[in-house]
């Protein structure tokens, strides 16, 4: 793949932003921590970012259909270069109230929105060959992976050194030279601009196709219902319980570096195959999300959970690299960017509401306890998608 021009140019861009992105979300959590916030005040940064998401990205997959797939991420790379450098001049200042870091991580989230739908749709059309697209995939999932693994570490020993505004500086550079890749690509004409119809008539074709597919929103439910309760309080409770009791920054770098040390992992065991039934194969490979919040809530020491960790990464470039190849290979070209946004809607609709109740149900009930619920609805839910037919019995 990375003899053709024009992936190897999206691949290099995308690789250097995904980098700083990986990064970006320490250096959040941390400066809201270093802003004297809670698990509350965390929890509503962090819904900031996804609710966005959420508003924009049935806009973001229409436009992406219309206009074409390149353009709108090029826009969405600008926006957050720019957002990104101006969150750390305000780090910089050292007045930075919680108001103005919701509202600039609220931003940051528009242009992932409108960035996510076209992603999908874009990958075909750089590839002359159709037969590579899984390994495309699996190799942009690698890319992601070793991103995960070098962007938090590097972020918590950056916070720990410099503090997160410099943290922030970076990702702003990592979103430019991907914004310059961006800008050099010729792709093909599919899954590139069309002509479109009005907004609604779109969506109403784009959610047609997505409902029409039993093994699609099933999948999609699955997905948006771990945002809400594995996910949102791993991210919001974890930080919390590493800065008490993993050593802080520095360790929760490590957690979330081990989970990339895995994907790295289970992307290259993902290379060069193509299992027989792929949905299955990516349904059982969820079953190792359950795991980093287990040895949270059993008050599991760093080591332990760094490994729990590190099996999540390796389910998730499995699942991920899996279900991407079978949306772009089932699902038409012309409205790949819409059914993705009906898919990415459904997976991070639910998110912002785990995000801001992680921290007050934790108040409540103990950390551990909605981290340990969290875990054995993962195990549960897994194990009701893998017995639906159209998941454990679709084939290439």
């Amino acid at each position: 793949m990375l003899g053709e021009r024009d992936f190897r140019w999206f691949f290099v861009g995308y690789t250097t932003s995904l980098l700083g992105s990986s990064m970006a979300p320490v250096a959040v959590a941390f400066a809201v921590l270093g802003a004297g916030g809670g698990g509350s005040d965390l929890g509503w940064v962090m819904a900031a970012r996804i609710l966005p998401i959420v508003l924009v990205m049935l806009v973001g997959g229409v436009v992406a259909d219309q206009l074409g797939s390149r353009r709108v991420m090029l826009a969405a790379d600008v926006l957050r270069c720019a957002v990104q450098a101006v969150f750390a001049a305000v780090l910089m200042s050292g007045r930075a109230p919680l108001w103005a870091m919701v509202a600039l991580v609220a931003v940051w989230g528009l242009g992932e929105g409108v960035f996510l739908p076209a992603f999908g749709a874009l990958v075909p059309s750089l590839l002359r060959d159709g037969s590579r697209l899984s390994d495309a995939n699996t190799l942009l999932g690698l890319a992601r992976s070793v991103a995960t693994v070098a962007g938090p570490a590097t972020a918590g020993l950056v916070t720990a050194g410099s503090g997160p505004a410099a943290v922030l500086l970076i990702d702003a550079v990592t979103y430019g030279i991907g914004a310059v890749a961006l800008a050099r690509l010729r792709p093909s004409t599919r899954g590139s601009a069309g002509e479109g119809g009005s907004l609604l008539a779109d969506l109403r074709e784009g959610w047609s196709e997505f409902r029409s597919r039993p093994w699609l929103w099933i999948t999609t439910a699955h997905m948006g219902l771990f945002n809400l309760l594995v996910w949102a309080p791993f991210l919001v409770l974890g930080p919390l319980t590493a800065q008490h009791a993993l050593g802080g920054a520095r360790g929760w770098g490590l957690v979330m570096g081990g989970y990339g040390a895995g994907a790295v992992l289970g992307g290259l065991l993902m290379l060069g195959r193509r299992p027989g039934r792929p949905l299955a194969v990516a349904t059982v490979a969820t079953f190792g999300w359950a795991l980093p919040s287990a040895a949270l809530a059993a008050g599991a020491p760093l080591v332990p959970v760094v490994a729990a960790a590190l099996l999540a990464g390796g389910g998730s470039a499995v699942c991920g690299a899996l279900y991407s190849t079978t949306m772009q290979s089932w699902v038409p070209a012309e409205v790949l960017a819409r059914v993705s946004a009906f898919g990415g809607l459904g997976a991070f609709v639910l998110g912002p509401a785990g995000l801001a109740a992680a921290g007050p149900l934790a108040d409540r009930v103990g950390a551990g306890a909605v981290l340990a619920f969290g875990a054995l609805w993962q195990l549960g839910a897994g194990a009701v998608v893998l017995a639906v037919p159209a998941v454990r019995r679709r084939r290439w």
